[in-house]
């Protein structure tokens, strides 16, 4: 030991000296080279101090980029969530988040601070990555689009979704004859200002679209299936034409704008019949996560990099290369799983808030500094709603749809999101929107995607008197409901209702509910993601012959979704897996104690140790109130002459003749008033023990180790 920190110290010693002998002789090579001249500069020159130097640093472009990409990720992350809270899809508070460090608020709240976050020659390097962040979400788009989808619903969704472009396109040309005179850019053509109003009026965000489905839970329902179809038309009619619409304005004549029509055209054909295949074999060879190496991942960025690449150059914006390059990928979930995995939290949290925050730098709200533009902006607003709400609603209603539905669709397919800054944000590169109807088309963004949840929970509210209720708690049989969030806990669960709810009783039912706890899925990864959370219980369920109810979705409030789910149907009680806190060994504490409290039904909490069967059930009284527990018990050994009840009556508020009285005569039970004093023997004996949550909270407070040495336990609220 101490021949090795000798060792240790001469070595620091020798080279450490020997190190700075070279630096100072190096030091006189200096001076040697410098001319005198120089050298009286130098000696003049005002030495750095330790403050110029952060000074310095702080205004660094690297320093200056790295700041901006850390503030805007959190602005970003933090406005989504706060719109999440309120029932409003992320995108809208990462749009206001982009508006809110653009000129509009912070440049001009704090002007000082926002010129050193975001000075003019750092513009064009947010510009650049924002741009690599929509190749990568433009592709990701492409992925989540099924064109599988197109055929079950191909009749129905080619109306709605052409009725849904047509009219606002209209509408939007129409719009732009009076606007262009006095709001157009000067040396921009009447027909690409008026191309570019009628396509911003008829756009359609998927992605958002997509995740309002699956929070109202209806990627199931017919009205699901026909929405997700008509808004996956939409985005394809409404990109090739943005494509064509592009063509026509950076051509120039007539032979051009035919030039890069043809070669679009040639582009398209080759992707779908030469790349589709080979991109196919790929796939089928390549389809777990442990194959899908970082070859296979590079060759795909590259193959999504050129044909970007070729779009551009063609003339038709990267962003629609990017996404035909998603939607010709291989049409195996798992594939397209993985990379979507590999592709998505960096695109959507790191580059994608990027551009919304680009986008805000060009939303200048202040210059709507006269009446007469705010005008100009609610007739925006208002035409887009009619258009896109009017055509696909009037549409689906005469392809079939009931009126609901239709309104539905309508109010879906008027959400624009992202995919109209994206829109936008073309139009004002090529110069073909001014500043003034950019932040008009901004602010026609947010508002038809803000408006959704709200319309659609009033048409709810409208036609919920017309429907038959299905609320009112069952008059016969038993019913229980399964929140579960682990698919193991799913499973586990089931059993235990399997034993309470006795499978031989008329009208009793069991309910499985699994929600996932995120608005940011994708269609199909939310699909997977249900198939695993049920994967368990539906093997459970075989293997018990039970018939078994699923309810699924996603949200962004778990607890809130379960509660309307019990409200919708009553149940007689709600089975949950005990809590597993980080800070703490409570295990009905957390979620689990509040959502308990808020339950209108009763709650079981499991605090599962491998329970096999339930045959020997022990009940802990903790007075009279507790009473109501022997229902339980009972229904646990309802029909089993081997099964065998044990009470712990401690204070004493039963008697044998009561016990006869409440438990079925030929049960076999035994009663006492003291636990035994070898306790860990005397639990063993037991499957399954049941105690209500205030004696549990009391129990607690004791620290006993009995407590760690019991059977599964069932804690019931009354």
């Amino acid at each position: 030991m101490h021949k090795n920190l000798l060792f240790y110290i001469l070595m620091l010693l020798v080279f450490g000296i020997a190190m700075a002998a070279i630096l100072q002789q190096g030091r006189s090579l200096e001076l040697e080279k410098v001319s005198v001249e120089a050298a009286s500069e130098l000696a003049q020159a005002k030495p750095a101090t330790f403050f110029s130097n952060l000074e310095e640093n702080i205004h660094h472009p690297l320093a200056i980029l790295i700041i901006q990409i850390f503030c805007i990720m959190v602005a970003a992350r933090l406005f989504g969530v706060l719109m999440v809270q309120i029932g409003q899809p992320s995108v809208v508070g990462e749009i206001i988040a982009g508006i809110a460090l653009g000129p509009s608020l912070m440049g001009a709240v704090l002007p000082d601070f926002s010129l050193f976050l975001f000075p003019e020659e750092s513009l064009s390097r947010l510009h650049v990555l924002s741009q690599v962040g929509l190749v990568l979400f433009m592709f990701i788009i492409g992925m989540e689009l099924d064109v599988g989808v197109l055929k079950k619903k191909a009749h129905a969704a080619v109306v709605i979704s052409h009725a849904s472009i047509i009219f606002p396109c209209f509408l939007g040309i129409g719009l732009a004859y009076f606007l262009y005179e006095a709001h157009a850019p000067a040396n921009v053509s009447f027909i690409a200002f008026a191309l570019f109003m009628g396509i911003a009026m008829s756009i359609t965000a998927f992605p958002v679209l997509a995740r309002i489905v699956q929070e109202k839970n209806l990627t199931q329902t017919p009205v699901g299936t026909v929405v997700i179809t008509c808004a996956a038309a939409d985005d394809i009619t409404a990109w090739c034409l943005l494509a064509l619409v592009v063509a026509i304005v950076t051509a120039g004549g007539l032979i051009s704008v035919v030039g890069s029509i043809s070669l679009s055209l040639v582009y398209v054909l080759v992707m779908w019949f030469i790349v589709r295949p080979i991109l196919h074999q790929i796939a089928v060879k390549y389809d777990t996560a442990e194959s899908v190496n970082k070859t296979v991942v590079a060759i795909i960025f590259g193959f999504l990099l050129l044909s970007s690449f070729v779009t551009e150059i063609i003339g038709i914006h990267a962003l629609f290369g990017a996404f035909l390059a998603g939607v010709i990928m291989p049409t195996q979930k798992d594939f397209k799983r993985i990379l979507t995995e590999k592709i998505e939290d960096v695109s959507l949290v790191l580059f994608l808030p990027l551009f919304f925050v680009f986008t805000g730098l060009r939303t200048e709200i202040g210059l709507l500094n006269q009446p007469h533009l705010w005008q100009i902006c609610f007739l925006i607003i208002a035409v887009a709603v009619i258009g896109k709400f009017v055509g696909s609603a009037v549409a689906a209603k005469v392809v079939g749809q009931n009126w609901k539905d239709s309104l539905y669709i309508g109010v879906l397919m008027n959400t624009r999101g992202l995919m109209e800054l994206v829109v936008l944000n073309i139009g004002y590169d090529l110069g073909v929107l001014s500043t003034e109807i950019f932040t008009m088309m901004v602010l026609m963004a947010l508002v038809t995607t803000f408006m959704a949840g709200p319309v659609l929970r009033l048409i709810d509210i409208l036609f919920r008197a017309a429907e038959p209720k299905a609320e009112g708690k069952p008059r016969e049989g038993f019913h229980s409901l399964l929140p579960f969030g682990a698919p193991r806990s799913g499973g586990r669960l089931l059993e235990l209702a399997y034993f309470l709810n006795m499978k031989n009783e008329k009208d009793s039912s069991i309910t499985a509910v699994h929600f996932s706890p995120s608005t940011d899925l994708s269609l199909a990864e939310a699909e997977q993601y249900r198939k695993e959370a049920f994967n368990p219980v539906h093997q459970t369920a075989t293997r018990l012959g039970l018939e078994l109810k699923a309810i699924s979705g996603v949200t962004d409030n778990v607890e809130r979704e379960i509660l309307r789910t019990v409200h919708r149907q009553s149940y007689d009680i709600a089975l949950v897996g005990a809590s597993r806190e980080i800070f703490t060994n409570d295990r009905t504490g957390g979620k689990v104690r509040s959502f308990i409290q808020q339950m209108p039904c009763p709650v079981g909490v499991l605090i599962d140790q491998g329970f096999h069967q339930i045959k020997n059930v022990l009940v802990l009284l903790g007075g009279k109130e507790d009473m109501f527990m022997l229902k339980y018990a009972e229904r646990f050994l309802a029909g089993d002459p081997r099964g065998a009840l044990t009470l712990v009556d401690p204070w004493n508020v039963l008697t044998k003749d009561d016990l006869r009285k409440l438990v079925a005569p030929q049960g076999n039970f035994s009663l006492i008033n003291t636990l035994p004093e070898n306790k860990e023997t005397f639990y063993r004996q037991f499957d399954l023990v049941l105690v209500t949550i205030d004696y549990w909270d009391h129990l607690k407070k004791d620290r006993d180790v009995w407590l760690s040495q019991m059977p599964s336990v069932l804690i019931i609220n009354k």
